[in-house]
């Protein structure tokens, strides 16, 4: 009989640790509303090829996304989480055609300065209170949003900045971010298939990581309603500025 690591082309004890990083990101995305692709995407990096590990992050958003989408919906802002996930959709073939023709050092160099530039934007000042953000600053967020989706599964370096810089309550931007990163999941669901970087391997793969992905998902949501705002926002920045320590680490090493 075939097991489940022979199916996918992974060893046992790499499956189970590809595993755990996927509880621990999908732990980190019910708590924050985001960060499950910039954690998770470079660590699978190290066990399959880049581009296949932005593939499987893509498809693990994908089968996340409906978990919670009731509340989701209820709880974004949606004048702007809207526009900025329909413009992200429209721009992530753009990122996947980018990926196809980057060779896999240079996709990991740009994966690791996409991780860097995610912390040091959600660092800077937040914007006045009482402050929306004008078209320009939306399309700009769901044009680049799209891209590196496409690029590196990585829809929240603008977004998470986007967001965390205005005064909202922790719940809005959770779900506002949230709302927009299952729209691009779909966007680049799509988009693998049809420049042909999705396989059914992947697809398996996908399926076998979602039970843990599921599990870390579920609790981080849990705790999230028992965290204070200001606990919340300084965890965000952690979480971007661990990310991307690592992700640097790994490109020196």
């Amino acid at each position: 009989m075939t097991s489940l690591s022979q199916l996918v082309g992974i060893a046992p004890l790499t499956l189970a640790g590809a595993a755990a990083m996927t509880f621990g990101a999908a732990y980190v995305r019910g708590l924050t509303g985001f960060g499950m692709a910039i954690i998770l995407v470079p660590l699978l990096g190290l066990i399959i090829a880049p581009g296949e590990a932005v593939v499987l992050g893509i498809l693990l958003q994908l089968l996340i996304g409906p978990v919670g989408l009731k509340v989701i919906m209820a709880d974004a802002d949606r004048s702007t989480a809207t526009p900025i996930a329909l413009l992200a959709m429209l721009a992530t073939p753009a990122g996947m055609f980018a990926l196809d023709a980057t060779t896999p050092d240079v996709a990991r160099l740009l994966i690791t300065l996409i991780a860097v530039g995610a912390f040091v934007a959600v660092m800077l000042p937040k914007q006045p209170e009482g402050h929306r953000p004008g078209r320009i600053a939306i399309a700009g967020t769901g044009i680049a949003s799209g891209i590196l989706t496409g690029f590196a599964a990585m829809p929240g370096p603008p977004v998470v900045p986007f967001y965390l810089r205005r005064h909202l309550e922790p719940k809005v931007a959770r779900a506002s971010m949230m709302l927009i990163f299952f729209a691009t999941a779909i966007a680049g669901t799509l988009a693998a298939l049809w420049v042909g970087i999705a396989t059914w391997r992947l697809v398996i793969l996908s399926l076998i990581l979602f039970l843990p992905m599921w599990f870390g998902n579920r609790i981080g949501g849990r705790h999230f309603g028992s965290v204070p705002p200001h606990v919340w926002q300084a965890m965000v920045a952690v979480v971007l500025g661990i990310a991307a320590v690592s992700a640097v680490v790994r490109i020196l090493n």
